[in-house]
C-alpha cells in the first residue's frame, strides 16, 4: 500500500519570500532580543506553533525569529504568479504589524519602551532550473555574480537611502537571495521588490549567466564596478567602495558615471533604461501600483530616498504606523520636493495610478484597551496565494481532516513541511504541497 504521506524534499512550485531584520532598542539603548526575552514566547500573549527554540509560526502566516542579535520576520513562501510581489510585501508588513502589536502589549505590561530599527531586507527567489539545463556558464553561482553587476543601480535608485552601503547577492541551493536595506514604506518596498524579482526571474531564463551576456543583450551597466566577495555563503556584494565613486552620495541626475560602452550617464537614467528593458518581466510578477510607482521613481516624477538630504526618521521606529504612501512624510507631498523644472502631474492622476494594490485601513499602534493589531486590509483587489493560505491556516492552528482522522498541527519544519498529530498520538510529517492539494 503506498504511503499516504510520502516525504517531499522540495516545493513543487517556484516561489518568492521576504525576510526583514530589525535591531532592537529598549528604553533607548540598543540590545539583543535574546538578552531581553531569551525567546520570542516572552512577549507574545497567545500560544503559537513552534518552529525552533527561537522561532514561532505567526497567525499572520509568516514566522518570527531571534537570529544573530536581531529580530527577524519572514513571509511564508508565495508562488510566483502575477502580483506575487505585492502579496509578498503585504505579507511582510502583516508579520511586522503582528510583532509590533505584541511588543506594544509587552510595553503596556512592563512600562518599558521598545523600538525596532530597520536593518535589512532579503528577497528570496526560486532557482528551479532543471539539472540537465545547467552547465558551466549556467550555475547559481554565476547567476549571483551577474546579478551583482545588474541589480545594484536600479535597486539603489528605487529603495536605497543616504546611509546605505551596498547590495548583496547570495546563491543558495535552490534559490537566489538578494540583500539590501529595509525600506520602511510599504509602497517603496513594493516597487523595489517588483524590480528585483522581475529582473531576476527574466535572467534565470537566459542561456548563459556570464557577465558578458549583459553587453550582448544591450543591458546598460557601469564601467569599473567590481563586486566583492560576500562575507557569507560564497556570494557577492556591491558596496559603495566597489564603485568609482559612492553612489549613495551626490545627485542621482548628475551625468558623472561612465557605462561599459563608453557613455556618460546619470544613475537615475541608467536605472530607467534597465527598467524599460525588463518592463515586461517586472509587469509579469508585479501589481499595477508597484509598476507605476517604479516608473515614476526612475523617471524622476517621484523623488527617491536618495533625493533627500538625510535618511528619514521612520527607519528608527518601524511598525508604529503601517500606511501605504505616508509612512515617510518626507515623500508624502512629493510634488513640493521636486525641482522647479521637473514634470508635474495632476493629483487626480496620482491618486488613480498610484493607488495601493488593496484597500483597507492601516495597522495602527494598538491602545492599551485594544491589544491586538487592527484588522488586516480587505484583500478585495489582491487574493491570497495557495501556499499563503496553507500557512495562514497553520498559523491559526487549524486542524486538518483526512479521511476519518482529525489531525492537529503541532509544529512547522522550515518552509516545506509541517507536523500534525493524529488522535492516537502518532505524528505525521506533511509537505506544504500535500496540504495545498487537500485544500487545507
Amino acid at each position: 500500500m503506498p504511503d499516504p504521506f510520502p516525504y517531499k524534499s522540495q516545493l513543487e512550485l517556484p516561489v518568492i519570500g521576504l525576510e526583514a531584520e530589525f535591531k532592537v532598542f529598549v528604553d533607548g539603548e540598543e540590545t539583543t532580543p535574546e538578552a531581553v526575552w531569551r525567546t520570542p514566547v516572552a512577549f507574545v500573549d497567545r500560544p503559537l506553533l513552534q518552529r525552533t527554540s527561537k522561532s514561532l509560526q505567526l497567525p499572520t502566516g509568516g514566522a518570527l525569529y531571534f537570529d544573530g542579535g536581531v529580530i527577524e520576520v519572514v513571509t511564508p513562501v508565495i508562488e510566483i504568479a502575477p502580483q506575487c510581489t505585492a502579496r509578498a510585501v503585504r505579507s511582510l508588513w502583516e508579520q511586522i504589524g503582528f510583532v509590533r502589536g505584541q511588543l506594544d502589549w509587552w510595553e503596556a505590561h512592563t512600562g518599558r519602551d521598545v523600538r525596532l530599527q530597520a536593518f535589512s531586507c532579503h528577497v528570496n527567489i526560486s532557482f528551479e532550473l532543471p539539472r540537465e539545463e545547467r552547465g558551466s556558464n549556467r550555475t547559481v553561482q554565476k547567476l549571483a555574480l551577474l546579478l551583482a553587476h545588474l541589480l545594484p543601480v536600479p535597486a539603489i535608485v528605487a529603495g536605497a537611502n543616504r546611509r546605505s552601503t551596498g547590495i548583496g547577492v547570495r546563491p543558495r541551493r535552490e534559490r537566489i537571495e538578494i540583500t539590501a536595506d529595509f525600506t520602511p514604506d510599504p509602497g517603496l518596498m513594493a516597487a523595489t521588490v517588483a524590480l528585483i524579482v522581475g529582473i531576476t526571474r527574466d535572467v534565470i531564463g537566459w542561456p548563459s549567466y556570464r557577465v558578458e551576456e549583459l553587453d550582448a543583450r544591450g543591458v546598460p551597466r557601469l564601467a569599473d564596478v567590481a563586486p566583492g566577495r560576500h562575507p557569507s555563503r560564497n556570494g557577492w556584494v556591491t558596496r559603495d567602495f566597489h564603485f568609482p565613486r559612492n553612489p549613495f552620495e551626490g545627485d542621482l541626475d548628475a551625468e558623472v558615471w561612465r557605462t561599459a560602452d563608453g557613455r556618460s550617464i546619470a544613475l537615475r537614467a541608467l536605472a530607467r533604461e534597465t527598467v524599460m528593458l525588463f518592463g515586461d518581466a517586472i509587469r509579469a510578477v508585479a501589481d499595477p501600483f508597484s509598476v507605476h510607482l517604479l516608473l515614476s521613481l526612475v523617471r524622476g516624477e517621484t523623488p527617491a530616498l536618495l533625493d533627500l538630504d538625510h535618511r528619514p526618521a521612520a527607519y528608527d521606529d518601524v511598525g508604529r504606523t503601517i500606511r501605504w504612501g505616508s509612512v515617510l512624510p518626507e515623500l508624502e507631498n512629493f510634488a513640493a520636493l521636486m525641482p522647479g523644472d521637473a514634470p508635474r502631474r495632476r493629483s487626480a492622476d496620482l491618486e488613480e495610478k498610484l493607488a495601493p494594490p488593496w484597500s483597507g485601513a492601516s495597522h495602527e499602534r494598538p491602545t492599551l484597551e485594544r491589544r491586538a493589531p487592527a484588522p488586516l486590509p480587505s484583500p478585495r483587489r489582491l487574493t491570497r496565494s495557495a501556499y499563503e493560505r496553507v500557512f495562514l491556516k497553520l498559523g491559526g492552528r487549524q486542524p486538518l481532516r483526512i479521511g476519518r482522522e482529525l489531525l492537529t498541527p503541532v509544529r512547522v519544519k522550515g518552509w516545506y513541511h509541517s507536523v500534525f498529530r493524529a488522535p492516537d498520538g502518532e505524528e505525521r510529517l506533511l509537505s506544504i504541497d500535500q496540504l495545498r492539494r487537500v485544500q487545507y
